[in-house]
């Protein structure tokens, strides 16, 4: 006699986008709700796992830089372990699981262990952040491009070349780099960047914690710490940023007239 078939498994890894849950994709949703166990990153807004099955089982596998994370091998072997026996799990991962969410290492190792994988991408920071404050990244009237760049490499990642992005003249979107932007600054100014380029902040883009602040490269650090900007948040680098500020600006004097020319109505 044959023995029974093992149960086959698969694991999604999928993108829950930047903060707010109508910006997820239709898929991300329909795999969350086929989902047995997801496994659920440090970054996604809790207003998601309020949205899932009752039977569905959540893990917290969340990483954050200088508080206690979970280890990425203990990560991948409770996918394949769960995976083997016949389970559906999806890895929810901040943004998108292949713009610094380690999808590409996950991916490998369930490759490598015969493990079905699919990746459902979501919303990446780096792009809905900057709009949230009105930046358009790739403004054609001031950026050839962007670049997405992280201000914390790790364990064996290459770090940017800073002197390069400096004379490259792309809007620069730097992930993780709040608590390293004094030395992104003086790396940046070192390479030729000059010193009064248009900088912003913006802090949990897209929750209910949103706040954002603009400023110039050499303050950049002293704008962080007077406004107690934290991560969550990536850093816009570049032109882009003056023309957003700018449009604030003008947006806000409009609100305020209209406002004024409502009460003089009345």
């Amino acid at each position: 006699m044959n023995a029974p078939a093992s149960p086959r498994g698969r694991v999604s890894l999928v993108g829950a986008g930047p903060g707010d849950p109508e910006l997820m994709t239709r898929k991300a949703w329909t795999r969350l709700m086929q989902a047995d166990l997801v496994l659920v990153d440090e970054l996604v807004d809790r207003r998601i796992l309020a949205e899932l099955p009752t039977h569905t089982r959540v893990l917290q596998v969340g990483k954050r830089g200088g508080c206690a994370s979970t280890e990425q091998g203990f990560i991948h072997g409770l996918m394949i372990r769960s995976a083997r026996q016949g389970l559906h799990v999806v890895r929810l991962k901040g943004g998108d699981p292949f713009i610094f969410g380690r999808g590409g290492e996950e991916m490998d190792a369930l490759q490598a262990a015969g493990i079905e994988v699919e990746v459902v991408n979501g919303l990446s920071a780096g792009l809905a952040g900057p709009s949230s404050a009105g930046i358009s990244v790739t403004d054609r009237r001031c950026a050839p491009g962007v670049a997405l760049v992280t201000g914390h490499n790790g364990e064996g990642g290459r770090a940017p070349d800073w002197a390069a992005l400096a004379r490259s003249g792309l809007t620069l979107v730097v992930y993780m780099g709040v608590s390293r932007c004094a030395e992104i600054v003086a790396a940046l100014m070192e390479g030729g960047l000059a010193a009064s380029t248009p900088v912003a902040v913006i802090s949990a883009a897209h929750t209910e914690r949103q706040r954002e602040a603009f400023g110039v490269l050499a303050l950049l650090p002293a704008l962080v710490a007077r406004e107690g900007l934290g991560s969550p948040a990536v850093l816009v680098i570049g032109e882009v940023t003056a023309m957003a500020q700018a449009r604030q600006f003008l947006n806000a004097h409009a609100q305020a007239d209209s406002r004024a020319q409502a009460s003089g109505g009345r």
